[in-house]
């Protein structure tokens, strides 16, 4: 068979496969086999690239860089919906309606309102062409390559009836469970976590690497058709009739008949939207009919025919039962409320069955630090207030001083010692967090040194899991990251346990199977190819982060370098202030880490740089400070980087007060944008600061 046949022949194929197993929630076969027909795929397609059909399943698992996101007009304006936060004010509407077709009957659709971001897609001939944000309403940017790694998101429409041309548009979003797993990583990184899943999708989807798109698991719900035809004459018709085209419609809609049903509609799912799998904000309803719906018209910046409802995030009183105090991997020592019912004060504080909020119930709220519990002033047997933070993260808004008259409360004594290890708590000059100093000893701390270890930006070893982790530290066989180099196939064959999730209670069996072993072996020997930069990120030296580790790889060279360097010659390298040094030289100073050093440097992992150091150009920027955002015509970012510290700039990790220049490109995210323009700090375009340079 030709090869262009037999990448047609895959690409049907691996579509059919995908249809039943999105559309009829069907697999035919096993993720393996699909992961290697796709593989398989994808090695012909490299092959042979001009026989790579448009709409490959290929594009699924992403692969592009995007320098720049190209700005597109829509067709039809994306307008945005009035809201509503009270049943009145939908009352007003639905009579503004009434009067609006002069009394003739009319329907709604009730929709789900997604917290997520609208996109916008188009088909010709029913192929998928383009993918677009919403942007300004009139334009936004392109990132069809991202949105193709959306899954559920045909690439071809199969049907004998389609318009040539038409438009869907939809709302992109990020299931709970995979911004769960992604600020679960960004936490083990030590990076900002996104405040709620509508942030992270809405960063996730204008990524320039679209295999990093692909592998966040982002979804879209489709709810709206456009075309030139009237194709369909209703909204309920082209919600019915883009199912059956295979697009993902959310199955919550429902055709009601007047304000009052819709009103039910409401109530019924202000708790119901709890179980979803998805954060939601609200709901919208539409005048069903699309002819009832041009008769309506728009004002300036919404439709006349549409309105959203949202729902105020639910604030409940709760008791604080107990204060738990959890160790971080580098020692931190995190409060943690621990929460009952109003109902529950007297039971036991083994008990602590949580709070009934937001379709689930919170057991446990973050108090950050000891300062948080000292400003919020807050006491064991205390009432407080629980909100959930965009729908997702619980945490104590306030405290009700006037119960402890009828309950009787105690003071919190923030901890003296380790509570895993009873080694005396530090802090040192200018922080706020207590840490456990005893990181050679410390359980908590030597299994997160682990799981930080295995990291896909650090080792990258795939094959483990925080799970599996658990295991082999549980069995005494992985206590450092040396001894993942010591493991053999008859040590891990055969392994199993059974690990309790305190929070959902649920027990998740792990077991060592021939496979298994084989890919985690495999993966612990492809680890040993990884960058020097990656390895000293990888150790989890406390304040080195993967920028600061790359910075010391390339100046220093090779582990033996940095290892002998005295405190001069670390605060010399640009940005390696004396908080980093300190702790670096702490940390070799440690025979534990020594050890670990020399048996990783034994195993075989990098231990040298090749990269060049950079080269100083000039000073002109001596004594500035640049943060980076967005995309840019005549550099890639970390190009950018070392353009400014080559010229005597230094690059900071976030808008602050002690920022000079806020070096601004193309989508840009709007916050540090706000964030700059109330602090006075200066922004700069591309072009100014070539200028600069240049000056």
């Amino acid at each position: 068979m030709s090869p262009e046949l037999q990448i047609q022949e895959l690409t049907e194929k691996l579509h059919h496969y995908n249809d039943r197993y999105y559309q009829d929630s069907v697999s035919e076969i096993s993720d393996y086999e699909f992961d290697q027909l796709l593989k398989e795929l994808k090695t012909l397609e490299d092959q042979y690239p001009e026989f790579r059909q448009l709409d490959s399943p290929t594009q699924r698992v992403g692969g592009t860089i995007t320098k720049t996101f190209n700005a597109v007009y829509h067709r039809y304006p994306m307008l945005s919906l009035d809201n509503t936060y009270n049943e009145q004010e939908l009352r007003s509407f639905d009579e503004r309606v009434r009067k609006g077709l002069d009394g003739e009957a009319y329907e709604y659709i009730c929709e789900l309102k997604f917290d997520g971001i609208s996109l916008s897609f188009t088909y010709e001939n029913g192929s998928l062409v383009r993918g677009v944000t919403r942007g300004d309403g009139t334009r936004g940017d392109e990132i069809t390559n991202n949105v193709k790694t959306i899954r559920t998101l045909p690439l071809r429409v199969k049907s004998e009836k389609l318009p040539p041309l038409f438009e869907i548009r939809g709302e992109g979003f990020m299931p709970l469970s995979s911004f769960q797993k992604l600020n679960e990583e960004m936490e083990t990184l030590g990076d900002n976590q996104y405040a709620n899943p509508r942030n992270a999708a809405s960063g996730s989807f204008k990524l320039q690497d679209s295999a990093e798109t692909a592998r966040r698991g982002l979804d879209c719900y489709i709810y709206s058709f456009l075309s030139d035809q009237d194709f369909f004459k209703s909204h309920e018709e082209s919600l019915l009739g883009l199912k059956s085209w295979g697009f993902n419609v959310s199955p919550g809609w429902r055709k009601v008949d007047n304000i009052d049903d819709v009103l039910a509609y409401i109530h019924e799912w202000e708790e119901k939207r709890m179980t979803l799998p998805l954060a939601t904000d609200g709901i919208v309803i539409k005048v069903n009919s699309f002819e009832q719906q041009r008769e309506l018209g728009f004002t300036a910046k919404s439709p006349r025919w549409a309105i959203s409802f949202k729902y105020k995030a639910e604030n409940k009183p709760a008791i604080l039962r107990l204060v738990t105090y959890q160790v971080g991997r580098t020692g931190t020592i995190t409060p943690v409320a621990n929460l009952c019912d109003l109902t529950e004060r007297a039971l036991p504080l083994n008990k602590i069955v949580g709070v009934h909020l937001s379709g689930t119930r919170v057991k446990r709220a973050t108090l950050h630090n000891a300062n948080e519990l000292e400003r919020l002033g807050i006491q064991l047997g205390d009432t407080v207030f629980v909100e959930k933070s965009g729908e997702i993260i619980p945490k104590i808004t306030g405290v009700d001083v006037t119960q402890r008259e009828q309950y009787p409360t105690e003071p919190i004594i923030f901890p003296t010692h380790c509570p895993e290890c009873g080694s005396k708590l530090e802090r040192n000059e200018g922080e706020v967090a207590f840490f456990c100093p005893n990181d050679s000893h410390c359980p908590p701390q030597l299994k997160g040194r682990i799981e930080h270890f295995i990291h896909r930006k650090a080792m990258n070893i795939e094959s483990l899991g925080e799970g599996k982790i658990e295991l082999l530290f549980d069995l005494d066989l992985v206590r450092t990251p040396a001894d993942l180099y010591d493991l053999t196939y008859d040590k891990l064959l055969g392994l199993e346990k059974n690990i309790l999730n305190e929070e959902t209670g649920k027990v998740k069996k792990i077991s060592f199977r021939e496979k298994t072993v084989e890919n985690i072996l495999a993966g612990i020997e492809l680890s040993k190819t990884v960058p020097f930069k990656n390895v000293l990120f990888a150790l989890g030296i406390r304040f080195v982060g993967a920028t600061v580790a790359e910075k010391l790889a390339v100046y220093f060279k090779s582990i033996q370098n940095l290892r002998s360097a005295t405190y001069d010659q670390l605060v010399a390298v640009p940005e390696i202030g004396g908080r980093i040094a300190l702790s670096i030289e702490s940390y070799f100073s440690v025979p534990e880490n020594k050890q670990l050093v020399e048996r990783l440097e034994k195993a075989g992992l990098q231990m040298e740089s090749d990269e060049k150091p950079i080269e100083i150009e000039s000073n002109v920027l001596e004594g500035k400070t640049f943060v980076i955002s967005g995309t840019f015509e005549n550099f890639e970012r970390d190009d950018l980087k070392d353009k400014i510290e080559a010229n005597g700039g230094r690059i900071l990790s976030g808008v602050s007060g002690k920022l000079n220049y806020l070096l601004a490109g193309a989508n840009m995210g709007p916050s540090k944008l706000e964030k700059a323009r109330k602090l006075g700090v200066t922004i700069l375009s591309e072009e100014e600061f070539l200028a600069m340079l240049n000056d």
